[in-house]
């Protein structure tokens, strides 16, 4: 009996086995898989070299080509003046842009100006009789002293005798240490060095001034200085004199003629560029304002022009070959704000003239239509 049970349920799983795996097997879908390979378009332009007359267009900042920075070279209180000490007032030449006070530096200098003038006098009676010749000369030194004013130089001597006399009396050292203090007494009273401008003030009346300290700033608006960097290969399409023309950025009807008046001899190794400096006179300049210069440079032959955003790794571009894209180098001639001149491409080189997203050199590319002729 049990025997016969087994072979029935052994035969019934064998039947829902085979059930099963049949139902299953209906279940299944095929699925064909498509490979379909993805080709870009791109656009493209032909390479026709030529030849192109170089236009340079710099930037820089102008700054006065005449300017002092004023700085105290003695200590004390500053003093008003006949004008205002404010950016933007103008001077004349020697008039006082600073007076600080120097009631004991004066004084220090009026009692040896008084030491000076006894010391002389004290020897014309040796003078009369000893050196009857010198003493007409050192007596209308005395007769002449004015202690308001700046000690004339002494006397030249006309004998060794009379130096050594005159200089075993000490007058010498004397005069010198006289006008060692008329030099610091100077240097209370700052006066303009030309006509010009105070362009920045960093004091005010009253204000305790303190020996190296910094005053304030005072240019010549006549002449400015516009500072250039150019490509050292383009140096030689300049020479000091030459006439520039000089734009702001963004306006068109402004525009000055500026002049060469120096070029660095030395090349920046970073950037390989040379320092222009142009000279630019003219009304509404500014120190500080920022102007272009505008260059005619060299003519370069077997050249062309490409935009700049189509650069590979700085130097190189890409050209189709049998619907493949090849990395070529190329030679940067001169670049402007949005193109490059290079050359290095042959006649009717076919390069891409478009930025292609995830572009490889290899990639098989189509060519578009619409392309640029």
């Amino acid at each position: 009996m049990n025997r016969k049970i087994t072979i029935v349920l052994g035969v019934a799983l064998i039947v829902a086995g085979i059930f099963g795996a049949k139902k299953i097997a209906g279940s299944k879908k095929e699925f064909t898989k498509v490979s379909e390979k993805s080709i870009s378009t791109i656009f493209t332009e032909k390479v026709k070299n030529g030849s192109q007359a170089i236009h340079i267009i710099e930037s820089g900042r102008l700054t006065a080509k005449t300017k002092a920075e004023l700085y105290a070279e003695v200590q004390g209180v500053m003093q008003a003046t006949s004008k205002e000490f404010k950016a933007g007032v103008r001077y004349s030449k020697g008039q006082v842009l600073i007076n600080i006070r120097s009631n004991e530096s004066y004084a220090k200098l009026q009692a040896q100006k008084s030491t000076l003038q006894n010391l002389i006098t004290s020897i014309l009676p040796d003078l009369r009789l000893d050196y009857p010749d010198a003493y007409k000369k050192w007596n209308d030194y005395v007769v002449n002293f004015d202690l308001d004013k700046t000690i004339a130089p002494l006397p030249e001597t006309t004998t060794d005798k009379e130096k050594y006399f005159i200089t075993g009396k000490n007058i010498y050292t004397t005069y010198y240490n006289t006008k060692n203090l008329e030099i610091i007494q100077s240097k209370y009273q700052i006066r303009a060095p030309f006509n010009g401008v105070l362009t920045e003030t960093l004091v005010n009346p009253g204000t305790v001034i303190r020996t190296g300290q910094k005053l304030g700033e005072f240019i010549d608006p006549a002449v400015y200085e516009l500072e250039i960097a150019i490509s050292h290969s383009m140096v030689s399409a300049l020479a000091p004199g030459q006439n520039v023309k000089i734009t702001a950025p963004g306006v068109t009807d402004k525009t000055w003629t500026g002049k060469v008046a120096r070029i660095n001899g030395k090349v920046d190794a970073t950037t390989q560029t040379v320092l222009i400096f142009i000279d630019v006179k003219g009304e509404n300049l500014k120190e500080g304002l920022y102007l272009e210069a505008h260059i005619e440079g060299q003519k370069l032959d077997n050249v062309y022009e490409v935009d700049r955003k189509l650069l590979i790794e700085g130097s190189k571009l890409y050209t189709v070959v049998d619907h493949k894209l090849v990395l070529v180098p190329i030679t940067i001639m001169h670049k402007t704000q949005s193109t490059v001149i290079v050359s290095g491409l042959a006649d009717n080189t076919e390069i891409a003239s478009k930025i292609i997203p995830g572009a490889y050199e290899g990639m098989e590319v189509k060519i578009s239509s619409e392309n640029k002729q």
